[in-house]
């Protein structure tokens, strides 16, 4: 659905400014949507883009937890911070979004990642989403 790959790659793109603009994604999804409403050449912001946002803020450090955890030998800070945005956003919509395939979350984050990252980058994104699938259950049940 191409709607909802926009959706993705708008959110994607919010985060990378909040991570960059050292500001918070809320603040960062409010001047867009600001934005849009003053702006004719700007597109407005989504629905779905403003609840991958929202719901990513929700659990944003549960999130770095995970990614600190699991991504082997990169720490937070050192991964490219496209690399970073993309595993963030994929990784709320693959644990907590009910209403997107597996599958189709991790082939998004992929395309993202050969969109705008490194060559590497595509097989670390899914390789690292692929494990956070395989530990969803318990993801959710140790999330308490």
């Amino acid at each position: 659905m191409a709607a909802r790959n926009t959706a993705r790659k708008r959110a994607f793109q919010i985060l990378f400014e909040a991570d960059q603009r050292g500001a918070s994604v809320q603040t960062v999804l409010a001047d867009w949507i600001r934005l849009a409403r003053t702006d004719d050449r700007q597109p407005p912001v989504g629905e779905y883009t403003m609840e991958l946002v929202e719901g990513y803020a929700e659990y944003a450090d549960r999130i770095d937890d995970l990614i600190t955890a699991y991504a082997v030998d990169w720490t937070l800070d050192r991964m490219p911070v496209v690399d970073r945005n993309i595993v963030r956003l994929s990784t709320y919509e693959l644990v907590w979004v009910d209403g997107t395939p597996d599958a189709v979350v991790i082939d998004e984050a992929v395309q993202l990642a050969k969109e705008f990252s490194t060559d590497e980058s595509p097989s670390f994104i899914n390789g690292l989403l692929g494990r956070f699938k395989d530990l969803k259950p318990s993801l959710l049940r140790d999330q308490g």
